[in-house]
């Protein structure tokens, strides 16, 4: 899932086996808190920067630990008995004991970390190449890492996953336009501005002419067709991660539902999902898991 906005990530779901809850709230504190350097607060670039290499190094230190314990056929002590520098015992300390428990690659952390980077320095994307390259680290490990930890870990899981994030991904920048404006950041490619007449003056007055909204609906359609390429990749999962997977997928086709009724107005309505949404979400979650051909 996209990892910038975290109020969608399925820490310690109820729908999730209870062994693997403390797995995720781990990957998420740790995302969690690399996303908020790279976002939160007044910090200069610079500092920003220095502090996500800090947590590469600790990246770095639990590779480390891995390859001794390999090395010598017996695990070290707790996964190495010295802390990590910094005062990142807190977030690495536990999470360096899930890597270890259920085997998790340790790519997928790296490539979240060139992400939230790349949010230091990167605010415009030139073209589609560019704006996938950076949702391919910034959401789809997060997926990778679920299907890791329920050893589902398979090409055509992954290929699925990855569609699923991205689509999710472009869902929350479509809907948060006006919000990562006000951050200094555009993440609608700049060759789909200027194929659609569409200047980044219109985005700061917030005008929805008939050019914006040619924009967004390719926009939509677009992340639209990435969540229904992942469509039948709860049928290969086990049952509890199927439904929450669903829910995850309906969800986000809700909101792209809501800016087609809102005709792409996200400058004056945020589009969010209420009770209401989310017993239509629910509803299609069980019809799919009932129909399963889709």
């Amino acid at each position: 899932m996209a990892v910038d906005h975290y109020e969608n990530f399925p820490v310690a779901s109820i729908l999730m086996p209870r062994h693997l809850r403390g797995a995720v709230v781990d990957i998420y504190r740790f995302a969690r808190s690399a996303d908020d350097i790279a976002d939160e607060g007044d910090a200069t670039p610079q500092t920003r920067l220095q502090a996500l290499d800090d947590y590469r190094a600790a990246l770095d230190r639990i590779a480390q630990d891995i390859a001794i314990s390999h090395a010598v056929d017996t695990p070290t002590p707790n996964g190495g008995a010295h802390g990590f520098s910094g005062g990142l015992d807190a977030v690495f300390v536990p999470l360096r004991s899930t890597i270890r428990r259920h085997r998790l690659p340790l790519q997928p952390f790296y490539d979240l970390l060139s992400a939230f980077s790349q949010d230091v320095q990167v605010t415009r994307y030139p073209d589609d190449e560019a704006l996938f390259d950076y949702c391919r680290r910034s959401a789809n490990p997060v997926g990778r890492l679920m299907l890791h930890l329920y050893d589902a870990a398979t090409s055509e899981n992954l290929s699925a996953s990855d569609a699923i994030c991205t689509g999710l991904q472009l869902t929350n920048f479509w809907q948060d336009v006006a919000i990562d404006w006000q951050k200094s950041r555009v993440y609608l490619p700049q060759a789909h501005l200027q194929a659609f007449g569409v200047t980044e003056t219109q985005i700061a007055e917030g005008q929805c002419d008939a050019a914006w909204r040619a924009l967004m609906r390719q926009q939509v359609a677009q992340a639209r067709s990435l969540l229904n390429q992942g469509r039948k990749l709860p049928e290969r999962l086990p049952g509890r991660l199927a439904l929450e997977l669903r829910m995850i997928i309906e969800g986000g086709l809700r909101i792209l539902e809501r800016l087609d009724d809102l005709n792409y107005d996200i400058f004056n309505h945020r589009p969010t999902l209420k009770m209401r949404d989310w017993l239509v979400i629910s509803a299609r979650a069980l019809a799919r898991r009932k129909a399963p051909n889709y």
